[in-house]
């Protein structure tokens, strides 16, 4: 007998919770961020992972989902997140859920504790027996540290109120368990972005994402195109916004959403400590994100003004010097750092190419990799074998040319002044380099940031104050 509502499908973004400058829930920003979404979307979840319940107090909690099903105002349903590790604070936050007016509650596996399987179904069962509200199994092992195994979850489907479950944990057997065993008694979201396109072509009823607070309209249009059979499609899109959500699944989610919003003009705050801005999410992740929602056309060059940064089309201002730095990887031993120096080619710049060029440098010889803008690639390690120069030279060189290219074709290195710009680019390479092309690659990123930091005058004093807690060695952290 089925179970499954009829709205528990589709597309929900897991909320992330907004923090003003006082450290306090802005429910204003949370309202402009549901106003943002709902049109895209087939329901919300509150107080989720990416909402940082953990990181919530109770009275904290309550008011997000009034806040919530306040401003949805019954257009599409509210699953709101209220688990905890006991079953008596659970119980407590279902019954405030139902009270509020939410549609369903997001329960998460009891955690810390990591209580034996059956005591996870004694804790739903409690919980089911307790307050008349639709359950929505959460299983996040990497999370709660308790993986649910498929014959737990076949024994949870049977509960009266459960009416969906929802796995984060990315395990595609599991999820393909799930389909074999409850698929027609309760709805099977998907909660790991990376794979929702295959989750959702096996079988899967929706996703409840981290990313949909992002690309809501993307996420939309996969699921739709699914429903349509247009599978093709599907994975096209996904293939097209994979780099985006990977970084917001693998580089602290709730930060990571964060950065995004802000990106797209949504302040929404920083995550509470312990996560920190710079950290987790580091710089070099937010570059690529910025880049990211550009080529989706989320967020235009530039994305946002800098303080104190000089303006980008045209390059307008003093060009006398400029510095910029730029960091990629993985893995470790192919992992590009670029020092760059931007100027005037008739100005220290230029000079200093035309100095380099005439002496002689065993180890270090620098080359010219590019005419226009005049580029100059000098090597931070000694080469000492023809491998290494294979790797600066050519590998190394053509990731710094085809991030010039790029820089060209955004309007960050104008088309007309390009005979007036010199570039000095002290490139990085590992001695113990091996895969050529994550060295072109990650050089090609790192250059590529480095340009943008140059031009926009980044990181501001702002910026290196607000990320000073953060700040670590790339290759070794000692406190």
């Amino acid at each position: 007998m089925s179970k499954k509502p009829a709205w528990f499908k589709g597309i929900f973004p897991a909320l992330v919770t907004p923090f003003g400058r006082d450290g306090q829930v802005d429910e204003g920003a949370l309202r402009s961020l549901i106003r943002r979404v709902l049109p895209h979307v087939d329901g919300v979840v509150p107080c989720g992972t990416t909402g940082e319940f953990v990181y919530l107090t109770t009275e904290e909690r309550k008011r997000v989902v009034e806040v919530t099903v306040d401003e949805v105002a019954g257009r599409v349903p509210v699953v709101a997140g209220t688990g905890a590790p006991s079953t008596r604070e659970t119980i407590a936050l279902t019954e405030h859920a139902r009270a509020a007016g939410a549609t369903a509650a997001l329960i998460v596996a009891p955690f810390y504790l990591k209580p034996t399987f059956n005591e996870v179904y004694d804790h739903y069962r409690a919980i089911n027996d307790a307050v008349d509200l639709p359950i929505v199994l959460y299983n996040i092992p990497q999370c709660a540290g308790t993986h649910f195994r498929w014959w737990t979850a076949e024994g949870l489907a049977y509960l009266d109120r459960v009416v969906g479950i929802k796995d984060s944990s990315g395990d595609i057997p599991f999820l393909m368990a799930l389909f074999e065993k409850i698929k027609g008694v309760i709805g099977i979201f998907t909660g790991h972005d990376e794979t929702v396109a295959a989750a959702l072509a096996a079988g899967a009823d929706g996703a409840i994402l981290a990313s949909a607070n992002l690309i809501p309209d993307i996420w939309q249009e996969i699921y739709q195109a699914v429903k349509a059979g247009d599978l093709a499609h599907a994975q096209k899109r996904q293939a097209e916004i994979q780099k985006l959500v990977r970084i917001v699944v693998r580089k602290g989610s709730t930060q990571a959403v964060k950065e995004g919003l802000r990106l797209l003009g949504l302040e929404v705050g920083n995550s509470r400590h312990p996560v920190m801005p710079g950290d987790a999410f580091e710089r070099e992740d937010y570059e690529e994100l910025r880049i990211q929602l550009e080529n989706l056309g989320k967020a235009s060059t530039p994305a946002r003004p800098v303080p104190g940064a000089m303006p980008i089309h045209g390059l307008e201002g003093d060009l006398t010097l400029r510095v910029g730095e730029g960091f990629s990887g993985p893995p470790f031993s192919e992992v590009a750092h670029i020092d760059l120096l931007l100027g005037r080619w008739d100005g220290p710049v230029g000079r200093a190419i035309q100095r380099a060029l005439a002496e002689g440098r065993p180890g270090h010889e620098v080359q010219l990799v590019v005419d226009r803008p005049r580029t100059l690639l000098v090597p931070t390690v000694t080469l000492r074998t023809q491998r290494q120069r294979e790797l600066v030279y050519g590998d190394a060189a053509a990731g710094v040319r085809m991030a010039i290219q790029h820089s060209i074709e955004d309007g960050f290195l104008p088309r007309d002044r390009l005979d007036e710009i010199a570039l000095i680019a002290n490139v990085f390479v590992h001695p113990g380099a091996s895969i050529r092309k994550r060295v072109e690659l990650n050089n090609y990123k790192a250059m590529r940031a480095a340009i943008r930091k140059a031009v926009e005058g980044r990181p501001t004093l702002a910026e290196v104050l607000h990320e000073k807690e953060a700040a670590r060695h790339p290759f070794r952290y000692a406190p």
